[in-house]
């Protein structure tokens, strides 16, 4: 059985990376702000979900993925909340 999600988007961040960053708080934060502003209605807002290790595990850094990344086989590497914009970008860009 499968189920088609209700949002546009899913940005999938890595949990155990957000605790080790140096900034961990500020940059989920700051993500989460950034994507709230990219959708124009309240369901086509891209969603930010929490999961466990993707075992990429960067010393500084906290790991991030769409469907769009993981189709092209990446993953997103965020070190500060400088970068969150143009993460925000990569993430949610279409694979066309």
């Amino acid at each position: 059985m499968s189920v088609k999600s209700r949002r546009a988007n899913l940005v999938l961040v890595c949990r155990k990376c957000l605790k080790r960053a140096d900034d961990g708080k500020g940059v989920k934060r700051g993500l989460k702000a950034e994507l709230k502003g990219r959708g124009a209605k309240k369901n086509q807002r891209p969603r930010l979900i929490l999961t466990d290790c993707f075992g990429v595990c960067p010393k500084r850094a906290v790991v991030t993925a769409s469907a769009h990344t993981l189709r092209r086989g990446e993953f997103l590497l965020i070190s500060d909340r400088s970068s969150i914009s143009d993460a925000a970008h990569a993430l949610l860009e279409s694979a066309d």
